[in-house]
């Protein structure tokens, strides 16, 4: 999944057009009967003017995110991909899980999702197993320790 394909989803949840709405109810900051607290952060090329994509933090997992979802969900815009943002915002993400806290981050991604495996595997993420979701596709979870 990526930027292009709604992901994260944390920044399609709103409608944008009334953009003081949409950055107050960005993030979640109480939790409720199926979501945690989160933080959205966006990476923006200054020299271009250019978001080139956003991840959204979980400050910890409940039952559907620890089977699904873990506590980090990136995008990079479509016509950004290939050039290492990816590797760069999760490694920007995992900074502000070790100030929250979270000493081991849970990642998940699709199989099929060669991209996003290679961007957590190069932020130290390990492959824990790999399940069919409702779906019926096969999703991996990794595990990355923060020092």
């Amino acid at each position: 999944m990526g930027y292009g394909d709604g992901s994260p989803w944390a920044i399609f949840k709103n409608d944008c057009h009334d953009f003081d709405h949409y950055l107050e109810q960005l993030e979640l900051k109480a939790p409720t009967e199926n979501r945690v607290p989160d933080s959205v952060f966006f990476l923006l090329d200054e020299g271009r003017n250019r978001l080139l994509g956003a991840v959204n933090i979980r400050h910890y997992l409940n039952d559907t995110l620890l089977q699904t979802g873990g506590h980090i969900g990136d995008g990079i815009r479509p016509s950004e991909r290939g050039k290492g943002y990816g590797t760069e915002i999760v490694r920007l993400a995992l900074m502000e899980c070790k100030k929250l806290g979270i000493d081991r981050v849970l990642m998940t991604c699709d199989k099929e999702n060669a991209a996003s495996a290679k961007t957590i595997i190069r932020n130290g993420g390990v492959l824990e197993n790999e399940f069919v979701n409702e779906d019926g596709e096969t999703e991996q979870r990794y595990w990355i320790i923060l020092a």
